[in-house]
């Protein structure tokens, strides 16, 4: 018979949460408290998925500059788009969007094995938009 601890296999899982998820956002309510749930899913996955050696990780990125992001602007304010990527851009101190390759690169790390002993982590990847006082 084989022990339940000789079955151990590695893996890695990496959840997208959000920045919003942790600071909130007016008019967001459903999104805001799914990202924020995914924050409470990762750390409880990472306890139990530790023993199996599979770590479970979270991203949670500001504004990304893709569709999802043009479609907010788009909500935001409709016929001035321009104006609203210029106002959510100014709330970040680097005055940006991040790129879909910079969140990605973050989860490649995440995936690698340089972050062999990291599980049950969120890491923010927001431009410095989560260290004032928002």
């Amino acid at each position: 018979m084989t022990s339940h601890r000789s079955c151990r296999r590695r893996g890695v899982i990496v959840n997208t949460a959000s920045n919003g998820g942790l600071l909130g956002a007016p008019g967001m309510g459903p999104y805001i408290a799914s990202k924020h749930a995914v924050i409470g899913l990762n750390k409880t996955a990472a306890l139990e998925a530790a023993e199996y050696g599979i770590r479970v990780n979270a991203v949670a990125p500001s504004g990304v500059d893709t569709a999802m992001m043009k479609s907010i602007e788009t909500n935001a304010m409709p016929g001035k788009e321009q104006e609203a990527r210029e106002m959510f851009e100014s709330t970040v101190p680097m005055k940006r969007y991040a790129t879909p390759e910079e969140i990605a690169d973050l989860m490649v790390f995440l995936s690698s094995d340089k972050a062999s002993f990291i599980t049950g982590s969120y890491y923010r990847i927001d431009g410095g938009q989560g260290t004032g006082s928002a």
